[in-house]
This record gives structure tokens, sequence and C-alpha cells, in this order.
């Protein structure tokens, strides 16, 4: 029997493989334990934009970068995405694509543009009468 029925003891070593996932690496080996974004514990929203720092030279050949880092910089290549649509390309819990963000700013590999508060917003009166001014046009 292949598989495990329910009730019966798991086999040895089978926690870590899911028949239908394949291995299983648990989130804090790829964050090497690390819970914070970056060495100043930087915040990253969800909403927060990332951009690939093209500027940067050498990117492809820096043999520190972990799979996952390199597979957010191939997400990052073609668009600027958020932190939460890079969870979802990875399929990686949105705290350790956060950790792993973390890293690439801090080797400058990637730029994040934060959103901006609402007390920032322009005021709901004043998009009203432009809007109106627009159609007195």
């Amino acid at each position: 029997m292949t598989e495990d029925t329910p009730g019966t003891p798991p086999r040895p070593g089978s926690q870590w493989y899911d028949q239908e996932a394949g291995p299983l690496v648990r989130p804090y080996a790829v964050t090497g334990g690390r819970t914070r974004a970056g060495p100043a514990g930087a915040h990253l929203d969800l909403i927060a934009l990332v951009t690939l720092d093209r500027a940067v030279a050498g990117a492809d050949e820096d043999t520190s970068l972990g799979p996952e880092h390199r597979t957010l910089i191939e997400l990052c290549r073609a668009e600027t995405l958020s932190v939460a649509e890079l969870a979802a390309g990875t399929g990686l819990p949105v705290g350790v694509v956060r950790v792993l963000l973390g890293d690439l700013l801090e080797r400058g590999r990637v730029t994040v543009s934060r959103p901006v508060p609402p007390a920032h917003l322009p005021d709901e009166r004043i998009l009203r009468e432009v809007i109106e001014g627009l159609r007195a046009l």
C-alpha cells in the first residue's frame, strides 16, 4: 500500500512528502528562521508595489540568492507586482515573501513603492468639483 490510511500511524519521513503536492519545505527553512523583512524590519504592505531594479549589474550571477529569491526576481522582471501578487505567483505564504523581498531590497535588487496613505489623498469634495468642471466643458 502506497498511501497512509486514516487511523494508522504515518510512515517515517511521510510528514515531509505529500503525494499530490510533492516534497514540502517548511516556511522557516526558506527564510532561515527569520520573520522580519530586512535588518530594519521593513514593513511591506500587501498592496506595496515591487519593481525590479534593472540598473543593478550582475543580478543573474549572484550565487547567494536562493531559488525563491530568483523566482521573485523573475516575476518582477516582466512587470511591477504587489506583494500579494508575488505571494500568489510563488505559492509561498505572504510572511515568507516579505522576508525574501526584504533580502532583495537590502541587496538593491528591487525597489518598493508604498501606497499613498488616505490622509494624503485629495479630498472627495475637490474631486467632485473637478468632475463637475470637466462636465461643464
